[in-house]
């Protein structure tokens, strides 16, 4: 059948999802591992790049040395980790490890997306009496919001296949499942679990992304802009046939 027939005969056999060793197990670990360490990256990130976006200072010096995170291979951070006091501390040195490698297009994509909102968009909005919070609110926030989301989608995405490298230093998630097929040669069980990673990471993707269609901020406005853009053009179409007649 050929590897990938193999891969799809131990993903189709039950006993596979069941047990500590399972997949439904190895699933709840890596989703733990990659939310907690996309959250605590979000807290970090966001916030920073947001306000020094909005206040227009110091944002390349925090986005190049955040960019410091992309030079460092993850592993290389995570091996040091277990050698050092943090090795006995469970999934702490993996969150940290991913934090660091989720932060740089979190924080560089929000800045750069405050960065790039009109200033005479703001300038008006000054104009019209606004503080600094409802700039930030009104106008600001919602027109940064889909560079920041490609930031998070971004950041998601990476960090849920990164989140494989737990394994390698013996804790869990889907990567237990890679790293056993290797301990086994099983190359079945190696490529089911790295489809089983693929799959997580374009689920991640396109829940992300149906979630920006759903709540963005612009989302209204697009919708009146349609209507007033078709009440318009059935106005001129009744016009016209109005003429003809």
């Amino acid at each position: 059948m050929g590897v990938l027939g193999d891969a799809w005969t131990w993903l189709t056999t039950g006993a596979n999802w069941s047990g500590e060793s399972g997949v439904w197990h190895r699933l709840g670990e890596h989703l733990y591992v990659s939310g907690v360490a996309l959250a605590v990256a979000c807290a970090i990130a966001l916030p920073i790049a947001l306000w020094l976006g909005h206040i227009g200072r110091g944002g390349a010096i925090a986005v190049n040395v955040s960019n410091v995170g992309r030079a460092v291979p993850v592993f290389a951070v995570l091996a040091l980790f277990m050698v050092g006091p943090l090795r006995n501390s469970g999934y702490l040195p993996t969150i940290v490890a991913l934090v660091l490698f989720a932060v740089p297009p979190l924080l560089t994509n929000a800045y750069l997306g405050m960065t790039e909102v009109d200033r005479s968009v703001k300038e008006a909005a000054r104009g019209m009496g606004m503080s600094g919070r409802q700039l930030f609110l009104k106008v600001e926030l919602p027109l940064a919001y889909p560079l920041l989301m490609t930031g998070l989608r971004s950041a998601s995405v990476q960090v849920v296949a990164t989140a494989t490298i737990a394994a390698m230093v013996g804790q869990g998630g889907l990567g237990r499942i890679i790293t056993a097929g290797f301990n086994t040669y099983d190359t079945a069980q190696v490529v089911a679990g790295a489809l089983l990673v693929a799959v997580l990471a374009l689920l991640v993707e396109g829940a992300l992304v149906l979630a920006d269609r759903l709540c963005s901020p612009l989302r209204g406005q697009r919708e009146r802009s349609g209507r007033a853009g078709w009440a318009e053009r059935s106005g001129r179409s009744g016009r016209a046939v109005h003429d003809n007649v």
